[in-house]
C-alpha cells in the first residue's frame, strides 16, 4: 500500500517546526513506526508532514536533580542501552517488550506516548513511574500529567499545534522494586494484557495496559472495572507472578 499524497518538511530548528505544526492539517513524523502503517492504510491523511528526525536537542537522556529526563526524539534502542537510565530500572524491565529491535531503532519514546495505544507498554509504565509531559507550541509550553495526556485510545490532548518535547521521570523510592510483564500471542505483538508493578515501603502503584483506553494505575487490582472476566483473571494471574 502507498500513503495518500502530501507535502513534506524537515525543520532544523524547533521553532521552525512549531512554525509548520501552527499550519493547517500538518502532522510531525519521528520513528514512523506507527504513523506510516497509518499513512499507508490511509488512516491519517495530512496535508503535511513535518520530519523531527533533523532536530536538535530533543534526543538526549540526563538526569537533573535526582529526576530522569528523556527527550522526545530519543530512540527506544537508545534508552534500551542507556546507562544513565538505570536507575528506573523499571523502564528497562518494560523497553525489551515493545516491538523488535529493529522497530526500537528507529521508534522513539516520545512517538510511542503520543501514539497513545492503550496495548502499548511505555505510555503504561510512564504512568506507572508518574511522569510529565513537555509540550510545546508557538502559543506557549505546557506539562501534563499522565491522566491529562492520555484521553482515549489513539488520543491525547495534545493539540495540532503542540509538539511534546520532553518527558520528565521522577525517581523512584529508594526501596522501590519494580518488575513488568506482559502477554501476547508472538513476542513483538500487541500485548493482550500487561502490567508494571512499583512497590516500596511508601505505597504499591500496579500499571495495567490493554484493559482501558488509556493506561491505568491504580494500588489494587480491585480497583478496575474489567471489561470481561478473560481479562480479568489474565491480569490477576500476571501479576501474581511478578508480585
Amino acid at each position: 500500500m502507498k500513503p495518500p499524497p502530501f507535502e513534506y518538511a524537515a525543520p532544523e530548528t524547533l521553532d521552525e517546526a512549531l512554525e509548520l505544526l501552527a499550519g493547517e492539517d500538518a502532522k510531525a513524523l519521528a520513528g514512523g513506526q506507527s504513523l506510516v502503517p497509518l499513512l499507508n492504510f490511509r488512516f491519517a491523511r495530512p496535508r503535511l508532514l513535518v520530519d523531527l528526525n533533523g532536530l536538535a536537542g530533543l534526543d538526549g537522556i540526563r538526569v537533573d536533580n535526582g529526576t530522569l529526563f528523556l527527550g522526545a526524539l530519543v530512540r527506544q534502542a537508545e534508552l534500551e542501552r542507556s546507562a544513565v537510565a538505570e536507575g528506573w530500572p523499571l523502564l528497562h524491565q518494560a523497553i525489551r517488550f515493545v516491538g523488535h529491535q529493529q522497530t526500537r531503532t528507529r521508534g522513539t519514546v516520545g512517538g510511542s506516548v503520543v501514539h497513545a495505544d492503550p496495548a502499548a507498554e511505555l505510555p503504561c509504565v510512564l504512568a506507572t513511574l508518574d511522569a510529565r509531559f513537555h509540550v510545546r507550541s508557538r502559543r506557549g509550553a505546557r506539562v501534563l500529567s499522565a491522566a491529562e495526556l492520555f484521553v482515549g485510545p489513539l488520543f491525547t490532548s495534545i493539540e495540532p499545534d503542540e509538539l511534546l518535547v520532553e518527558i520528565e521521570v521522577p525517581a523512584p523510592p529508594a526501596d522501590a522494586r519494580s518488575a513488568f510483564v506482559e502477554y501476547a500471542r508472538t513476542h513483538g505483538d500487541f500485548a493482550l494484557a500487561g502490567v508494571a508493578l512499583l512497590e516500596s515501603s511508601q505505597e504499591t502503584r500496579i500499571g495495567v495496559l490493554g484493559v482501558a483506553p488509556t493506561p491505568v494505575v491504580v494500588a489494587s487490582l480491585d480497583e478496575i472495572e474489567f471489561p470481561d472476566d478473560y481479562l480479568r483473571a489474565l491480569v490477576h494471574e500476571l501479576l501474581r507472578s511478578v508480585a
